[in-house]
């Protein structure tokens, strides 16, 4: 059986290695932490705060229990290996071959080793340079997000939308849950731009428009990021909301400015004004660490406000409906004409081109 007890020894090998990559025993003593919080008597006293926990104590509980499990699969399989029973082998041949196959799906999550990869993502889409078509392209983008973040079964929860003009949206703040989030969308940040028949100009006549994406990790606690409170300047005022809503008569609606890098966010769609503050506080952090992480500063002080606009020159990707139909990804090159696919939020393609590329990097 000495070729079984390699085999088994290999994989089981491959298992430690991934374990170590992941983190496990980081995660397993983050999970423990999170189930002694929620055993406190004032756990709940803040429900709020405990839903947060508790959607994180879940997460992590899914996440490691898979890893657990096959750590204890391959333990089981080589100690009955080394009893060298020729009467187990073909059982044992069969379970090292599903061991391998289980290692192999789980192996997908090795690609997301940075950090907050394994985040939830706050999603922001802005229109650019293009007028009554780039709130237009906005708002399919945003649709096209939704879409993809439907066919894998998360949740989207619009945060912020401002309408276009004519049509479309000038701009949409919204948060997809779900595991590795980020990490998948984080090539995503960036200036997308759009060729196509204008179906807003009398003469249809072909356009170029632009939005802006950015991507960031949800950051919905503050001891992941330190924030100065000189650094912050808080503006209340009257909520636009809909008619008729009491949401008009109170002075709900927030505005957050990080003053060093001027990140701003105004947030009005809570009745209340702690939970507006609370959300626009979540998104401060988040921007705060793409930015961080984009700029590779340690210290919050030091990184520099977003200065990219959405125009000519500074796009990642390309989607041509006329004269031909195209969309290409300018940085790994990754090019299909199915535009009505990815428009329909078939994108797993160039996500995982991406994250291919920068694994190569």
């Amino acid at each position: 059986m000495q070729p079984l007890n390699d085999s088994a020894e290999k994989l089981k090998a491959e298992i430690d290695k991934a374990i170590d990559q992941i983190g496990l025993e980081k995660l397993l003593k983050e999970q423990q932490e999170l189930e002694n919080e929620s055993k406190s008597e004032e756990f709940w006293k803040d429900s709020s705060k405990a839903s947060q926990v508790m959607q994180k104590l879940s997460a992590l509980q899914k996440r490691t229990a898979a890893w657990v499990d096959l750590k204890n699969e391959i333990e089981d399989v080589v100690g009955l290996v080394n009893l060298n029973d020729s009467r187990l082998q073909k059982d044992l041949e069969k379970q090292v071959s599903k061991t391998s196959e289980d290692l192999a799906e789980l192996k997908s999550e090795l690609k997301f080793d940075e950090p907050f990869d394994s985040h939830e993502a706050i999603v922001s889409i802005y229109a650019g340079a293009g007028g009554t078509d780039a709130q237009d392209w906005t708002q399919i983008l945003f649709k096209m997000y939704t879409r993809w973040a439907e066919q894998h079964h998360y949740k989207v929860a619009t945060i912020s939308e401002s309408s276009g003009d004519e049509a479309g949206l000038k701009s949409v703040t919204f948060q997809i849950e779900g595991e590795f989030v980020y990490g998948k969308l984080k090539g995503e940040h960036g200036v997308h731009r759009l060729v196509r028949l204008s179906p807003f100009n009398a003469n249809n006549l072909r356009e170029t428009s632009f939005a802006k994406v950015e991507v960031s990790p949800m950051i919905d606690r503050p001891d992941e990021v330190e924030i100065d409170d000189k650094d912050l300047q808080v503006d209340v005022f009257r909520s636009g909301g809909h008619g008729g809503q009491s949401v008009n008569t109170t002075d709900s609606a927030v505005r957050i400015t990080h003053l060093p890098t001027g990140i701003n966010v105004v947030i009005q769609n809570e009745r209340s004004q702690l939970q507006n503050k609370e959300t626009a506080m979540t998104i401060i952090r988040s921007r705060l660490i793409q930015l961080q992480l984009e700029q590779h500063q340690d210290n919050l002080r030091a990184i520099k406000g977003p200065n990219q606009s959405a125009e000519w020159g500074s796009q990642i990707r390309s989607y041509v409906m006329h004269p031909y139909k195209q969309v290409k990804d300018l940085r790994t090159r990754y090019e299909t004409s199915d535009i009505d696919g990815v428009l329909k939020g078939n994108i797993d393609s160039f996500i995982d081109a991406y994250i291919d590329a920068n694994l190569q990097a």
